[in-house]
């Protein structure tokens, strides 16, 4: 007896449901995820054990390269204007509603205040070719750095947290150099940004 012949049909699944769950899952992690800015300069922190993490808001953000060089930055773009228009009125500077806008907007900072019009005044891609160049001022003659934190601390309050980020390979006469200034100041309370380092419970090995 012959086998009976099924017809042939094709299979059609509905994608728009799936489709649908991408796009929200996208959406989501667009809206929750926390994208870090560029650094004037590469740094690779210490290694440390502690595990304490820093906010993300209210942050005074202290840069220290290799060559001791010092960037800073400011969490909030408001925060920002309010503290450069403090320190134009410090240096006698006039600003423009470019000016404050565009350093809302950006991202580490740190150009004398001497130089801060022509700086501003280029274009961004140079802007970003030049600024490792520089570095805030913080010699005895005029150290720009303590006007930055006294600033940001009228601004932001005594709640504005202080986070330094030096290089491994930083000689520690630059980190020791800027936490002079902040104890000029009687900012004695500071974080340290440092990568977490993996802590094994194994007992370590060695001749008896």
């Amino acid at each position: 007896m012959a086998r009976p012949t099924l017809p042939k049909r094709d299979t059609w699944i509905d994608m728009t449901p799936m489709s649908d769950v991408m796009v929200l899952l996208l959406t989501f992690f667009m809206l929750t995820s926390t994208f870090l800015k560029p650094e004037p300069v590469t740094v690779n922190t210490p290694m440390s054990v502690s595990e304490i993490k820093i906010p993300e808001k209210n942050i005074f953000s202290v840069l220290i390269s290799p060559k001791g060089q010092v960037f800073l930055d400011i969490d909030n773009p408001d925060d920002r204007i309010a503290v450069l228009e403090k320190m134009a009125a410090n240096y006698k500077i006039t600003l423009t509603d470019k000016e404050k806008y565009d350093f809302g907007i950006a991202t580490s900072f740190g150009v004398p205040m001497q130089n801060f019009k022509e700086f501003m005044g280029l274009p961004l891609e140079k802007q970003n070719e030049l600024l490792p160049n520089y570095g805030v001022p913080t010699d005895s003659l005029d150290n720009q750095f303590k006007g930055w934190i006294q600033a940001a601390r009228e601004v932001k309050g005594k709640d504005m947290i202080i986070a330094i980020k030096a290089d491994q390979s930083t000689p520690y006469s630059h980190i020791k150099n800027v936490m002079g200034s902040l104890q000029d100041l009687r900012e004695n309370r500071y974080n340290l940004i440092t990568s977490l380092r993996e802590v094994t419970d194994e007992p370590a090995k060695g001749k008896l």
